[in-house]
């Protein structure tokens, strides 16, 4: 019988061969989940020999990525700034571009927590929740055109307790959106790509991932112009809008934003230096 060093080794080979990035990482995951175990505690059984009943858990999840299903749809589950949420294929996948888009609005409503928030195109409801955890006192609107999404985001907002100051609401963008009261905070990650850097991208995103999540029309930018043409009469006076955007996306979305009258337009990096967030204000 194989100890778990060595399937662990032979996992890493195998995901490497079907061009799986972090093979390694991949393996010591999938094995560790297998067998409910945290990677320390996985280090700590390395010469441990696994039995035949283990061998057959982990094989059908190294089957999995090894067709290169995300890593997080195999988990099902990512941890998301404050909050651990629920993933599978009803919705995108949370990354840590959004997650660092949560710090800045922290940083944003710092002095002043927003009373009330809407987030467009919530999917897993990460956003949402993750707002509602840092800012306890806020009523939060969770937004989604996809029905199954929202039915994902649903049982996340249960899950957490959050239902009472979380409400999900299907609606394609503002559609169904009362404006009473308007929203201190709009914030958003829409469907920014086109269709050929959909295609374009690994496996794990063109083939698992919903598109309707990450394609938009018009070179990327319909989605956001849509929000933008409509978000007027949804912002308090000294509301904010807050975007997560394609990186060649910021001087369009300047022009676009600035043709609705918000004047006050800025641009801000992620952690790899790229132009990812667009903040608004009337």
């Amino acid at each position: 019988m194989l100890t778990v060093l060595e399937v662990i080794k032979k996992t890493a080979e195998f995901l490497a061969s079907k061009g799986v990035e972090s093979p390694r990482l991949n393996a010591e995951t999938l094995v560790g989940h297998a067998l409910s175990l945290t990677r320390m505690k996985l280090y700590l059984q390395f010469e441990r020999t696994l039995t035949e009943g283990e061998l057959e858990v982990i094989r059908p999840l190294v089957r999995r990525r090894s067709q290169r299903e995300p890593l997080q749809y195999i988990l099902g589950h990512v941890e998301f700034s404050s909050v651990t949420v629920k993933v599978d294929k009803r919705a995108l996948i949370p990354r840590p571009e959004t997650d660092y888009l949560i710090e800045k609005i922290k940083e944003k409503f710092s002095a002043q927590a927003p009373t009330t928030i809407l987030d467009l195109g919530t999917g897993t409801g990460a956003i949402a929740l993750a707002l509602a955890k840092h800012f306890p006192e806020s009523l939060v609107t969770a937004v989604d055109s996809s029905h199954e999404a929202l039915t994902l985001a649903t049982e996340n907002t249960q899950a957490m307790g959050l239902f009472e100051r979380v409400t999900p609401l299907l609606s394609s963008w503002f559609d169904t959106v009362p404006n009473t009261p308007p929203f201190d905070l709009i914030i958003s990650n829409p469907p920014y790509l086109t269709t050929l850097e959909v295609n374009q991208a690994h496996p794990e995103v063109s083939k698992y991932e919903p598109h309707s999540a990450l394609i938009s029309e018009d070179e990327g930018l319909l989605d956001i112009k849509t929000i933008l043409s409509q978000a007027k009469p949804y912002l308090a006076p000294h509301g904010l809008i807050a975007l997560e955007t394609g990186e060649s996306q910021h001087e369009a979305i300047r022009v676009i934003a600035s043709s609705h009258g918000f004047n006050h337009f800025e641009s801000a990096k992620d952690l790899t230096g790229k132009d990812r967030f667009v903040f608004l204000r009337l």
